[in-house]
This record gives C-alpha cells, structure tokens and sequence, in this order.
C-alpha cells in the first residue's frame, strides 16, 4: 500500500522521495564544520544532534543562529567509545540502568537494553528533548542512536515519547517484509518478535495521521573509496516511496581520528556530500528531497 503522506504532501505514490539525513551531530566537534559546509552545499535536507554529547551546546548556537536548519534528537543511551565517553543528562544514579561503572553509557544496544530501565530510559530520552528545546533548538523530529530505542523493551515509550511531544520519529511503515528484512540483515535482533511489536505500534501511528517512512539506507562505514559513486548508486536505488537516507559527516581532524576506527567513512561522507559532482547528479535525477520540517506540517 502506497505511503499515505506522499499524498498529503503533493506527491504521487510513484514517486521517489528522500530525506538526506546527517546523523550524529554533535558526536565531537568535527561534526560542525560538517555540518555547516553541507547545509551550504544544499543536498542534506534534515540533522540530528546527540544532546549528551561534549560538542551539544555548539550544534544550539549553531542552531540558533541558523532559521533553515532541520535539526531533530538522536536520542542515546549508548556510547560505543572505548575512550571518549558520554552518559545520560537526567540521572546518575545506577538503579536506573542506564550507565556503566564510569558512570557513562553502555557501549552496546544489547546491553542497553538488558540493564537499562524503561521508566528511567523513557525519562532520559525525554529530558534530552526538553534540553534540546531549552537550549533554543526548534527540535523537528526524534530518532535513536544505534536504533536502541527499536528494540521491543523501549519501543512503545519512544512511539509514546512522540505523542506526547508532537514529533515526528524515524520509524518504518507497518510493512512486514521491510522490517523483517532488517531484522534478517542483523540489524535488528530477535525479528519476529520486534517486527510484530513494531507493525502493530506503526499502525497505530499512521492510523492516527502520523507520516512514516517506508525505507532506510546508511551509507556504510567500512568503504571509504569511492565514495562520490557510491552516494550517487544508492540515491539512484532509492525506491518509490520516503527514504530516511543516512549518513554520518566530519571533517579530518586529530581528535576524529583519536575516537574512532571508521574515521574514513565519516570524512568520506563529508567530502561526497559536499561535492558539487554528487549535488548536480541529484538535480539532474528524479529523486526529491526533503526535511523531517515537512513531515512534522502534516502533524
């Protein structure tokens, strides 16, 4: 079935439409020039901020400097760094699940998600949106880090948590073989039982007006050759439909390299993205894109 918020957004059910999404900002700091210089070039249409980061109060100034940027919360409650650690803004106190013994985030979504509380996740999650706001963001959507709050035991408070803030969230469409897919690409754990939560939820949600989107694509972090070629064959296969299209952005520095190993993959994103060869390749093509602010209007 046809995406309903194609339609109520002007467009035909065949045609391809995408949200160019930079993920992770705020992460460290080489994610703000990034961020900067791709908003100039054009082609990213939508960011999202992780707001128990070190560089978070940069991406407010920044924000609240800029009208036009489409900045959402990616939500956390991991932190996948062995020696650049983040942990949550409302609690530090360890019955609540969320930390490891340095008082930081768990560096995996598996562990997350065994130790963490849900009454005390839903609260960090929702105190990184209040933050956010406080700190002058107009917040346009919420998504999750490392998709932990898709996991079965989080995911109804992230669908409540967009309710009550009138959000729009990155989640799929209630289609079985599309989340079901994810689960089998080991995205995603235990599939029948996440994509069986997740259609029922999903369903609700578009029931009730809420625009989805039907596919995801991450421009992977382990092939930083070619980069240009490769943005320009996956933007080509986008499919009809709303694409939340992913990539995670920054400039070279000392202290990106320092932090993690797919350092390259994330230059090489910047660099593609910024790239005046893959930006007229877009506009020559039929794909349209477009910010998480449009889907938000349905709302």
């Amino acid at each position: 079935m046809a995406n309903p918020a194609l339609h109520r957004l002007g467009f035909a059910a065949s045609d391809r439409v995408a949200i160019i999404h930079a993920d992770d900002v705020g992460m460290c700091q080489a994610t703000l020039p990034a961020l900067a210089d791709l908003m100039d070039t054009g082609l990213i249409s939508s960011a999202a901020t992780m707001v128990s980061c070190p560089w978070f109060a940069e991406v407010a100034a920044f924000c609240r400097g800029s009208a036009t940027v489409d900045m959402g919360v990616h939500l956390t409650t991991t932190c996948e760094y062995t020696s650049y650690r983040w942990g949550p803004v409302s609690t530090r106190d360890p019955a609540s699940g969320l930390m490891e013994s340095d008082g930081c985030f768990h560096r995996t979504a598996a562990t997350s998600v065994e130790y963490g509380q849900p009454v005390a996740v839903q609260r960090e999650l929702e105190a990184q949106i209040t933050r956010a706001r406080e700190a002058g963001i107009a917040v346009t959507h919420i998504d999750s880090h490392m998709l932990t709050a898709w996991y079965p035991k989080f995911l109804p408070g992230y669908v409540s948590l967009a309710r009550r803030s009138r959000l729009p969230l990155f989640l799929l469409r209630p289609e079985p073989g599309t989340w079901r897919s994810l689960a089998a690409g080991g995205r995603l754990p235990a599939g029948e039982q996440i994509s069986t939560l997740a259609l029922a939820l999903a369903r609700e949600l578009e029931s009730d007006g809420w625009p989805l989107v039907d596919w995801v694509f991450a421009m992977p972090l382990d092939r930083p050759d070619g980069r240009v070629e490769l943005a320009k064959h996956a933007l080509d296969a986008v499919p009809p439909g709303i694409t939340h299209f992913v990539l995670h952005p920054a400039v070279d520095t000392p202290e990106l390299r320092a932090i993690t190993g797919d350092w390259p993959s994330r230059v090489a994103d910047y660099r593609a993205f910024t790239s005046r060869e893959l930006l007229a390749h877009v506009r020559r093509s039929d794909l349209h894109v477009i910010g998480y602010r449009a889907l938000g209007a349905l709302l």
